[in-house]
């Protein structure tokens, strides 16, 4: 079914299909407008969920682990100040090995306050042992939701997702969205069945103390799991995309017009959209030009981005965020990957704070993409 919906209601329908049994949640501009549909499907009888109102972000993720330890699926949501609230627990989740899916928001992090769109909130978190997966439009914020369950809850994965779309300039625009039937989505997705859950009858022990003889081991287990989720990710979207006949790129990264470019832009969410106008711009007037879109930040998609730039010899890389003292994350992980290769890698710091993220700006990275050394600030 096809209808005009605005991102957040995409996300709230896409998780209505997946059947979360409790929805713990605190409001937090801006992805407020999630759960307040959720919240209008459960008191509709549309969704058979318990919601529970909680006193913070904090207990909001706390509750989470509790849900996903007895061997339930659970869904939350949060921005900002709210994520970075959860920092604490954001590792116990990931450590303990909980399909927890969880959208974020992303805002920018005060001071001064700001509630407006950047990926300071989310790149905070890169950390913390989640997957994360950034979407460009309403269509993909819903369909990734969808992907995430079944990723998260791979055997061979069993991990946490964070699925990031741009407060404001995304979660409250309005746009069409195919919503699949709820039919549909039960043959794509199978019922939660955990490995392992809490159960009087089965006693098992959860989040144990970690002394230093074993640490490292569940360390090096977390490490591996999301390595793992490079080819599930990749796997989980061509089963999408055989099902429902869209897809985005190789769920990993999406490339636009590059395979005769000798420049492109690196991006991630919604500066996407405008990067795919500039690019055709650009293209109509000779020049060869193209964009990579990383959707996968965490785990970083190394090969995958290696095989994209192959011919192009300078990238402009857009971070909607700021590592303070060095540069964008984005554009460090990308130099990290090419290092060894004669490419040229330019950094830029855009739209922070929800600052417009322009064709000019854009068409300006594209410029010097090769031809400057320091990160520079698009303003």
């Amino acid at each position: 079914m096809k209808k005009v919906i605005e991102a957040s209601e995409a996300v709230a329908k896409a998780v209505a299909l997946c059947k979360p049994a409790v929805i713990p949640m605190y409001p937090i501009t801006p992805q407020t407008h999630i759960v307040e549909r959720l919240a209008d499907y459960i008191n509709d009888g549309l969704l058979d969920s318990e919601m529970i109102h909680v006193e913070s972000e904090h207990s909001a993720i706390s509750a989470a682990i509790g849900v996903s330890s007895a061997g339930t699926r659970v869904f939350t949501a949060t921005a900002s100040q709210g994520l970075a609230l959860m920092h604490e627990i954001l590792y116990v989740v990931s450590g303990m090995r909980l399909p927890v899916v969880m959208a974020v928001a992303n805002r920018a992090l005060s001071a001064p306050i700001n509630i407006w769109n950047d990926h300071q909130d989310s790149m905070g978190a890169r950390d913390s042992g989640w997957i994360q997966l950034y979407v460009e439009s309403s269509q993909e914020a819903l369909d990734t939701i969808i992907m995430a369950y079944k990723i998260a809850e791979n055997k061979k994965i069993l991990l946490p997702v964070m699925v990031c779309l741009d407060g404001f300039t995304l979660s409250h625009v309005w746009e069409p969205a195919d919503i699949p039937s709820q039919k549909d989505v039960d043959g794509f997705l199978p019922k939660f069945n955990p490995l392992y859950k809490l159960d009087p009858t089965k006693p098992v022990t959860m989040g144990p103390i970690g002394f230093p003889n074993s640490f490292m081991n569940f360390k090096e287990m977390q490490q591996n799991a999301i390595i793992d989720s490079l080819d599930v990710i990749k796997k989980t979207n061509s089963e999408f995309m055989a099902k429902f006949k869209r897809g985005y790129g190789n769920g990993l990264i999406e490339t636009y017009k590059t395979k005769d470019a000798s420049r492109a832009i690196v991006c991630s969410g919604t500066i996407c959209g405008t990067s795919r106008v500039l690019v055709d711009m650009l293209r109509e007037k000779g020049e060869k030009v193209g964009m990579i879109k990383i959707k996968s930040f965490r785990p970083f998609p190394v090969d995958e981005l290696k095989k994209a730039v192959l011919g192009i010899k300078s990238l402009a890389v857009v971070d909607r965020s700021i590592s303070l003292g060095n540069d964008g994350p984005l554009c460090t992980e990308v130099k990290s990957v090419l290092c060894d290769k004669n490419i040229k890698v330019s950094g830029f710091i855009a739209g922070l704070g929800g600052r417009d993220v322009t064709l000019k700006h854009l068409n300006i990275a594209l410029s010097k993409a090769g031809k400057t050394e320091k990160t520079e600030w698009l303003q």
